[in-house]
């Protein structure tokens, strides 16, 4: 009893220890720190633009060093008399996609950008990292913040949107703090965007590890009315101005949607206390994205509404690789990474050090066997038959029953090997089929399953504990 009261004792200092620095730092409220970045596939740039008041911080005041060391980008905050660092966090950006596109090799690219952070008292240094081909992280850009600049919007813009609590557990500093945004929701819809925004909250937090967490996530939704009904669709000749400006055909992938408008999509989120941001589409052609860090966008009104929430978010919240490698991508993987940084995924198949080593089922094989081949010959015929259905602009419902069907096929298989339910290393993972691994046969981010795969989970939870400790 004596020990536990002592251990108890000590987090509470290590508690204390965070709070003082938090206090001698940083003030209550949230900056953010807007830029343009700026480049092409051989070279990029980044340019000051606004710092802004987002309002109080949401974020975690004792956790403020991020130790995870998941994104493509990383950025910190230092003391710049002492060089102490201050708060750093992880991200991903369209601009670290779109790079990898093939016109970025031939035009250049500008995209707004956001840091968030708390709102330091004095002038503090910011420098940006992106990850190099050996996991390091190089410095790209360094910015000296005076939060007495002339462009510093020091008072939170008063909020003039109406907003709705679905779910609120706590104080948002020690909450996960998810805003949602509706896209393409004209005034008469805004009861339904009520109920979408409901049934998104009811899914994730019903699905594992979420559902073991819940009484740590907050979820509040704003209302962001658009003229019409409806989503931008270019490759349809669909045409919209919504309120946020979220467009299918994001870098020219007709199912990709993305919302290029960063401080609109920024300014109505921070009308609530946010981390993460879901953005609904009032749609029903299947359709969304996910940025770690960033944002989801998401269509509500098609036949696998629930997996897209929960597949983009876990993109979103834990930087959680896709583990398909049969379907098509808007962009290119870079090979040059010999190990993802990714939790769920891996090139490493050496059971002594493979990233996931302590939750492997014991008497499983590494790399271990499954039904390859009769996947890869299915998956590649269902992948000619969705481009011939595409190309005759079949009908939705018809597109739906047609995963459907495939959904079933990938259950009923992978459900029924040797090594279902194990964890392992099961070869084809992030748009890969040889030298990438996945923890197991199935998971939400594998095919349109309703589960995550052990390594997801444990790698959402890590991010639950830095936003809520």
């Amino acid at each position: 009893m004596k020990k536990i009261f002592v251990f108890t004792l000590m987090l509470i200092g290590i508690s204390f220890s965070s709070m003082a620095q938090y206090a001698d730092y940083f003030t209550s409220a949230t900056m953010r720190l807007d830029y343009n970045h700026v480049g092409n596939s051989g070279e990029e740039h980044f340019a000051f633009d606004q710092m802004v008041n987002d309002g109080e911080w949401s974020g975690s005041k004792t956790i403020l060093i991020d130790e995870l060391n998941l994104g493509k980008y990383c950025f910190e905050v230092k003391d710049p008399i002492t060089g102490k660092l201050l708060y750093s966090r992880g991200f991903a950006s369209i601009y670290g996609e779109w790079e990898t596109t093939p016109e970025a090799k031939t035009e250049w690219g500008s995209f707004q950008e956001s840091l968030r952070f708390p709102w330091p008292k004095n002038e503090v240094d910011i420098t940006v990292f992106k990850r190099n081909i050996n996991n390091g992280f190089d410095p790209v850009w360094t910015y000296k913040v005076n939060p007495k600049h002339y462009r510093s919007f020091c008072n939170p813009v008063k909020n003039h949107y109406n907003t709705i609590d679905i779910v609120v557990n706590g104080k948002p500093e020690n909450q996960v703090d998810i805003v949602v945004l509706g896209e393409g929701y004209a005034k008469e819809d805004m009861g339904k965007f009520k109920k979408d925004a409901q049934r998104f909250a009811e899914v994730l937090l019903s699905t594992e590890p979420y559902a073991s967490f819940k009484d740590k996530f907050s979820i509040r939704a704003v209302e962001t009315p658009s003229p019409d009904s409806g989503v931008n669709h270019p490759h349809q000749d669909i045409h919209k101005r919504s309120a946020l400006s979220v467009t299918y055909g994001a870098f020219d992938s007709e199912r990709y949607a993305l919302g290029f408008d960063n401080k609109t999509i920024r300014n109505a989120a921070a009308a609530v206390p946010y981390e993460f941001t879901a953005i609904l589409m009032n749609d029903s052609i299947y359709g969304g994205g996910g940025i770690y860090n960033l944002y989801i966008t998401a269509a509500v009104d098609n036949a696998f509404q629930e997996y897209l929430f929960v597949h983009e978010f876990g993109h979103h919240f834990a930087d959680l690789a896709d583990e398909y490698y049969t379907s098509a991508t808007a962009y290119e993987m870079d090979a040059k990474h010999l190990e993802p940084w990714e939790l769920n995924v891996t090139a490493n198949a050496d059971p002594e050090t493979i990233k996931w080593k302590d939750i492997v089922t014991p008497d499983t094989p590494i790399p271990t066997p499954w039904e390859k081949e009769k996947y890869d010959e299915h998956s590649i015929a269902v992948q000619k038959k969705r481009v011939e259905l595409r190309k005759e602009k079949v009908d939705e419902k018809i597109m739906e029953n047609f995963f459907i069907q495939q959904r079933s096929w990938d259950d009923e298989l992978l459900a029924n090997m040797k090594y279902s339910g194990k964890v392992g290393a099961f070869e084809g993972a992030q748009y890969k089929s040889t030298g990438l691994y996945r923890s197991a046969p199935n998971c939400i981010m594998f095919t349109r399953h309703d589960k995550f795969c052990p390594a997801c989970q444990r790698a959402i939870k890590l991010i639950i504990d830095q936003n809520t400790k």
